[in-house]
């Protein structure tokens, strides 16, 4: 079996219906005994270029390992589903587990917010301590 890297965009009035049509899609690939190795979620995006007058869409990326049956199957389902605005299939030399660039950068993106709330949080509070110490002064005199 080979390892193949799909990436598929659907429509995003479609998009309450993704997770419904992975699990499609997943069914296909595991009845003919394929792998996925990942599966990625990125959400709905801005597309680079309008398609047939749409500007966003909903990515989705699978990594996986399947037979060319379970692939040709796989890839007349995308087809001939209405809601896959444009899809794509690449070769891959092996598995690919880690996670992908945009969901590494999800992730720090979201460690530095945190850090900068609960900074945030650390100054705002050192004020509040200062203001109520100056309050207890206040009321002393």
């Amino acid at each position: 079996m080979r390892h193949y890297e799909i990436v598929f965009l659907v429509h995003p009035d479609q998009s309450e219906q993704v997770p419904a049509m992975i699990e499609r899609y997943r069914g296909i690939i595991e009845s003919q005994d394929g792998v996925i190795h990942r599966q990625e979620d990125w959400g709905r995006r801005q597309l680079a270029y309008p398609i047939n007058k749409i500007y966003k869409a909903h990515y989705t990326l699978m990594n996986i390992e399947c037979s060319q049956q379970a692939l040709d199957e796989l890839t007349s389902a995308f087809k001939f589903n209405d809601a896959v605005i444009r899809h794509m299939v690449l070769l891959r030399d092996g598995p690919i587990s880690e996670a992908s660039h945009l969901i590494k950068k999800d992730e720090s993106r979201g460690d530095e917010e945190r850090r900068a709330r609960s900074s945030d949080d650390d100054s705002t509070s050192d004020s509040e301590e200062d203001e109520t110490a100056d309050d207890n002064a206040a009321t002393a005199n």
